[in-house]
């Protein structure tokens, strides 16, 4: 059965930057924690996309991609490791 992946928006604090969050739910567990890579530190190639700051369980962060382009491309990470799809 496929996880119901939903998105709550939330304001991170890292270093005065990247304060742009979402938290990711699967089945109203969350799963994740993503922060938009907007500071001066990022390079430009990687500046406006996701970062997975946290994620528990099967969503370890040292599994992940370092970034994903959107939440929903994170959502979708995250369902294939719940569901095992993805190692």
């Amino acid at each position: 059965m496929p996880f119901d992946i939903t998105y709550d928006s939330v304001q991170v604090l890292i270093d005065g930057h990247d304060s742009e969050g979402r938290l990711i739910f699967a089945d109203e567990k969350l799963s994740a924690v993503i922060v938009r890579l907007d500071g001066e530190s990022h390079a430009p190639e990687h500046k406006g996309r996701w970062h997975l700051e946290a994620g528990f369980g099967k969503c370890d962060p040292r599994a992940a991609p370092q970034t994903f382009a959107t939440p929903e491309e994170a959502g979708a990470w995250v369902r294939r490791r719940l569901t095992g799809e993805d190692g």
